[in-house]
This record gives structure tokens, C-alpha cells and sequence, in this order.
């Protein structure tokens, strides 16, 4: 976990965007010793939402599994598949 203090970041902000960037974490940054804001790179944030879009999209389906949506088997998926990229 990187933390560093507002003034960092308000005395020094090429540094901590560049912190941002090469670590591709969350820096957390402090206002009078206690946690304010987390900071982190375009590039993190972007990764960050499409895992938490796809986890969603995964929920969404085993939801609709358990409420007794048709399944398929994986070799019917394979085949639906191939399918499609063939058609591409």
C-alpha cells in the first residue's frame, strides 16, 4: 500500500503521477493524517472498472443459472464458437 501526505502531492505531483504510473496501484493520500482521497493512473482505473464490468457480467449469468436460465455444455459452447469466428 503506497501512502503520502496532500502536501506531497500538492509540493510534488510529477512524482507521485509518475509513482502512479509505474506501479499501476492506488496511492493513498492523507490530509492531516488521516486517509482523504486514493489516487492511481488512467491506465489502473481503466483495467480496474473492465474486471469489475466482466465480474459483473459473470454474476449476472450465474444469477440467471441458478433461476433456471438454459445452460449449455462446454462443447456446444466450443461449437457456437467456432461458429462465430468462422462467420467473421
Amino acid at each position: 500500500m503506497i501512502i503520502k501526505p496532500s502536501a506531497a502531492l500538492r509540493n510534488d505531483y510529477s512524482s507521485i503521477s509518475r509513482l502512479a504510473k509505474e506501479t499501476k496501484e492506488p496511492i493513498y493520500i492523507t490530509k492531516n493524517g488521516e486517509g482523504d482521497i486514493v489516487l492511481m493512473s488512467i491506465d489502473a482505473f481503466e483495467k480496474r472498472e473492465q474486471i469489475l464490468q466482466l465480474r459483473a457480467r459473470v454474476l449476472q449469468a450465474e444469477q440467471e443459472r441458478i433461476s433456471g436460465a438454459e445452460t449449455i455444455n462446454v462443447s456446444e459452447a466450443r461449437k457456437r464458437l467456432r461458429e462465430r469466428t468462422d462467420e467473421m
